[in-house]
């Protein structure tokens, strides 16, 4: 069996799990990581584990598995990085909130919205997972993401969050038509109740899409 090493790169921490071990195991990450500081912190956490190929989901637009631009939320140094040579085995890079959709897959046309530090967003459909920038559209006096992200939370509160990620959730999907809208990410336990159609994910789904990147038998594949 092909062991995988997940790593899961977040505004806040930086997540492991290997395809073996029962556990995730994190450190903190924050806005000065670099690519090889997550690297470093990502393999001082799996010391003692074995694992044959990695995967790495970044909060940043992902292309043809390499990073395309700076993540707004990190430091610098993503771009033109060789995560297989830091690794030192085979590695997958993906959008963060591609491989978390690709974990919470249920089938049919589903719309992925990650609300952790920013908005994350992918849509799946006809096999293929397909990245998405939705947080950065404009939206009221800013983007998506500054209404529904963590910044949006703590300026405005649970209750108008709530009710902003409800409004975000509607217009996404009046745009997008999809069948159904998983919602992922750290804040998403926080919504009481789900928007109409909305699903709750669980952020381990993002270690399950980890492990489907190297599976030929994956439900969907990510397009990048």
């Amino acid at each position: 069996m092909t062991r995988v090493l997940v790593v899961d790169v977040g505004g806040s921490h930086v997540k492991v799990l290997a395809s073996d071990e029962p556990e995730p195991r994190r450190a903190d990450s924050g806005p000065d990581l670099t690519a090889a500081q997550m690297v470093d912190s990502a393999k001082n956490l799996a010391a003692d584990w074995t694992w044959d190929c990695v995967s790495v989901g970044v909060p940043s637009p992902v292309h043809g598995g390499r990073v395309a631009a700076e993540p707004v939320n990190l430091g610098a140094g993503w771009v033109g990085f060789d995560y297989a040579a830091a690794f030192g085995k085979p590695t997958k890079v993906v959008n963060d909130a591609a491989m978390q959709a690709l974990g919470s897959y249920e089938g049919g046309r589903m719309l992925f919205l990650g609300l952790g530090t920013g908005l994350g967003s992918a849509l799946v459909a006809d096999g293929f997972v397909q990245p998405m920038e939705l947080g950065h559209l404009p939206y009221k006096k800013g983007t998506f993401e500054d209404y529904v992200g963590s910044a949006g939370l703590g300026k405005r509160g649970k209750r108008r969050w709530r009710l902003d990620v409800t409004d975000a959730v509607a217009k996404l999907s009046a745009a997008l038509e999809p069948e159904y809208v998983m919602l992922g990410g750290g804040n998403a336990r926080k919504l009481d109740p789900l928007p109409p159609n909305a699903r709750l994910g669980s952020n381990r789904n993002a270690f399950i899409g980890g492990f489907r990147l190297w599976d030929p038998d994956a439900p969907a594949k990510v397009f990048a």
